[in-house]
């Protein structure tokens, strides 16, 4: 475990990081004693002090949800971090590149809660009954960690890569659509890079809220009602750089475009 002072220093590192969209060397290859327990509570020094600084939290994003994922980063299992209301777009948006240390794109769904959920026995139906609707959602990753060799020690500390979200016009309560069904088809400059099938995240892509509510409630916490939970890409994920036009396709979900400038 480390120290309280080793986790707060990271933490300034991370947001220093932030500021001037820049990398750090791996925690993992400085502190390689440090356990995911150490990388949450550095997550966690970083979000207060961010929220203490005014930004708004929205809700939270789950990664590595999906063999394709889990694949591309050698990583293999889930892991969480935070959204702000700083890091939301509209399909359509311009976003600026200069924003990010680096930028790749994946294909999630997102959720909207109605009502609380906690853990510690969540289960799939649960979180079906918890979530008001469903709406289609692009994540930009955000590495401000070095990417070569990354654990998900490094991962986690760094807020699960999370940069912003590009959200779609259709939304769909999870009673109207089969969910594990909805396709993602992505482009870069018109052409196809990526696809996949939401089924892809956990046979479920709400399979992770209910994860995430169980994984809270071993934090003492819960997921409130009006939270949007980012569920995972059920793609990998796609490089971008500035003048790149991106579409998904999310078939009866709609598309999302963005460009980066």
């Amino acid at each position: 475990m480390l120290s309280a002072d080793t986790v707060a220093q990271i933490a300034a590192e991370l947001a220093e990081a932030d500021r001037t969209h820049s990398v750090i060397p791996r925690i993992t290859a400085r502190y390689p004693e440090a356990t995911v327990e150490d990388s949450y509570a550095i997550q966690g020094v970083w979000r207060d002090t961010q929220i203490a600084a005014g930004r708004r939290l929205v809700g939270r994003k789950i990664g590595l949800t999906s063999k394709a994922m889990q694949q591309a980063t050698g990583i293999t299992e889930p892991d969480y971090g935070v959204m702000f209301d700083d890091t939301v777009y509209e399909s359509g948006a311009e976003i600026p590149v200069d924003h990010f240390s680096n930028v790749r794109i994946e294909v999630e769904l997102a959720f909207v809660l109605k009502h609380p959920l906690e853990g510690p026995d969540c289960t799939l139906e649960d979180a079906l009954a918890a979530i008001d609707y469903a709406v289609p959602a692009l994540e930009v990753l955000n590495s401000h960690i070095e990417l070569e060799g990354r654990t998900i020690v490094d991962t986690i500390s760094d807020n699960a890569a999370y940069g912003a979200m590009v959200l779609g016009d259709v939304h769909k309560r999870p009673d109207e659509i089969d969910l594990r069904w909805v396709p993602g088809v992505l482009s870069r400059n018109g052409e196809i890079e990526e696809t996949g099938v939401a089924a892809g995240v956990l046979g479920h892509p709400a399979t992770g809220v209910a994860w995430l509510a169980n994984k809270f409630h071993q934090h003492g916490a819960r997921l409130e009602a009006g939270e949007v939970i980012l569920a995972g890409s059920f793609t990998r994920p796609m490089w971008v750089s500035r003048g790149d036009a991106v579409l998904c396709d999310y078939g009866p979900m709609g598309t999302i475009t963005c460009r980066f400038v």
